[in-house]
């Protein structure tokens, strides 16, 4: 024979309650970390913006630009070196950022550029 079990109507619904309560806590859980990583990433001032670089004037877009577009390279080098960085904190602000956006957008083949893959017709 086969030993039965009786489900009360009680053990299903502390069951229920249970697994209501866990994923509460999951949720909660989970939502604080995800604040907290966006938290960790917003990024701050850059108090040397417009301040000179050594040859008098700062960054701007075309710098910004050339930047982007060598930043694979120099991202290895400056992993050797601590004189090197990818970034120019002299700058004139918003248009070196979209120079230097750019620039790596270009060297990574643009907004369409993760979609031309090879194609068999």
């Amino acid at each position: 024979m086969h030993p039965t079990h009786d489900v009360s109507p009680h053990d299903t619904a502390r069951t229920t309650l249970t697994s209501s309560r866990a994923r509460r806590i999951v949720l909660a859980t989970a939502l604080v970390v995800g604040a907290l990583a966006l938290a960790a990433c917003a990024p701050g001032p850059n108090p040397d913006v417009g301040t000179p670089t050594a040859d008098g004037s700062p960054a701007g877009f075309w710098l910004g630009l050339w930047q982007g577009i060598i930043v694979p390279v120099t991202f290895v080098v400056s992993l050797f070196t601590d004189t090197v960085n990818i970034y120019e904190v002299h700058n004139n602000g918003n248009w070196y950022d979209f120079g230097f956006v750019l620039g790596l957008g270009l060297f990574v083949g643009g907004p369409f550029g993760a979609s031309r893959g090879r194609r068999n017709h």
